[in-house]
């Protein structure tokens, strides 16, 4: 799941998509009276949130799972992937656009007993606050979810999964003095007191190794600054090469913006897929500062690295 959906990209190198110049999958149909053949072609869904599978040796984790209860499912379906067969699920952060697509996934698979690695901040109530109006975001349920039978696995802490193969970081590192977090307007309760929340701490990415590659970094929304995540995933890894990061940045406007395209180019990453939450504006300048790396996103783009 994605915020685009796009069925006339082509395949691109490493990249396969889903569409109609693509090769990634068949377009199913759906009856439709208005067509002379009483059919029409049926499209993945796009929706302000994010979800993405990690495959690694036929085994596959789940990494957050969108907004809607049918937006999630619903495109598994159209891909033609069982949502029985991940072995566990990451949360990258709480926020309700990467976590309620969970709902749909619960009604299909049942009691599955599943693991779901989050941060122990997952469950704070959140918040944002204008002049005009207070928007009080959805909060994850962790008696819905653990009554659904997953089991809620928390920790602050780098762990694993796939027997060592894919490292979850836990909370990251905050080092770079551009990267600021989300504004003072974004708030959490916290003892029973709205308290400003522009470290959104419970955000954790995903990292894989390449052989011979450098690493695969992963992120939900990158509200810990994308260089943050990179330069945390290095220390935890001993690994400097980065082969690819995909995934939100959670980049909009400012001088954020030009410092990112700056930091990230230093790094030399093979492959950069900004999704999700990255403005058209951080679009085009990572784009053009990085030409070689970028490669657009649309949901149903299978990424082989």
């Amino acid at each position: 799941m994605d915020n685009s959906s796009d069925a006339l990209l082509p395949d691109e190198g490493l990249v396969r998509r889903w569409g109609l110049s693509g090769s990634a999958g068949p377009l199913p149909v759906l009856p439709a009276e208005f067509a002379l053949e009483k059919q029409s072609f049926d499209f993945l869904r796009a929706e302000h949130g994010f979800s993405a599978m990690i495959e690694v040796n036929g085994r596959r984790v789940l990494f957050d799972t969108g907004v809607t209860a049918d937006g999630l499912i619903g495109n598994l379906d159209r891909l033609g992937i069982a949502p029985d067969s991940f072995e566990a699920i990451v949360f990258s952060h709480g926020h309700f656009d990467h976590v309620m697509g969970l709902n749909g996934l619960a009604e299909r698979v049942g009691r599955a007993n599943l693991p779901v690695l989050l941060h122990p901040d997952f469950w704070l109530r959140r918040r944002i606050v204008s002049p005009d109006r207070t928007l009080e975001l959805p909060t994850p349920s962790r008696s819905a979810i653990e009554g659904a039978g997953f089991a809620v696995v928390e920790d602050r802490q780098p762990s694993f999964l796939l027997d060592g193969m894919l490292l979850v970081t836990g909370e990251v590192d905050r080092t770079t003095p551009f990267e600021t977090g989300m504004p003072p307007a974004h708030q959490a309760l916290r003892d029973g007191v709205w308290q400003p929340d522009q470290v959104v701490h419970d955000d954790q990415a995903v990292v894989l190794h390449v052989r011979d590659r450098g690493l695969v970094v992963l992120t939900g929304c990158g509200h810990s600054g994308i260089v943050n995540i990179v330069r945390y995933a290095q220390r935890l890894t001993g690994v400097d090469r980065i082969h690819a990061i995909l995934g939100g940045l959670h980049l909009r406007d400012g001088a954020i913006v030009p410092a990112t395209v700056e930091a990230l180019a230093a790094e030399a990453p093979g492959v950069l897929v900004p999704a999700h939450c990255t403005s058209w504006k951080a679009q085009q300048a990572l784009a053009a500062g990085l030409p070689g790396a970028f490669r657009p996103n649309a949901v149903g783009s299978r990424f082989e690295l």
